[in-house]
């Protein structure tokens, strides 16, 4: 089972509170817990990543294990700690601006 941390304004939008389990068929990725996740909640369709090219928003940012995977390639297989549940995978808003 995969823990997955959405922020608070998607937490809002998916009518979710705390962390969003997912079971992911296949090896874990950043692919395919978001495919796994837009299929459960389809409202969340545009947000994290671009609907047509797949690429993560600008201000959209993965940490798992306390390491920025933002920038590694979406089919990297996952920390084993996330793939076994006992780390999450933490989707973030993030933030710009002075």
């Amino acid at each position: 089972m995969i823990r997955v941390v959405l922020p608070a304004h998607l937490k809002n939008l998916a009518h979710v509170s705390g962390e969003v389990r997912l079971e992911v068929p296949g090896p874990a990725t950043q692919r395919l817990i978001l495919d796994t996740l837009e299929a459960r909640y389809p409202m969340l369709l545009g947000t994290i990543r671009d609907r047509h090219s797949g690429k993560r928003r600008a201000f959209v940012r993965f940490y798992a294990c306390e390491q920025d995977l933002s920038n590694d390639s979406p089919d990297e297989p996952l920390p084993e700690e996330v793939i076994a549940g006992k780390e999450p995978f933490i989707i973030l808003g993030a933030m710009a601006g002075g």
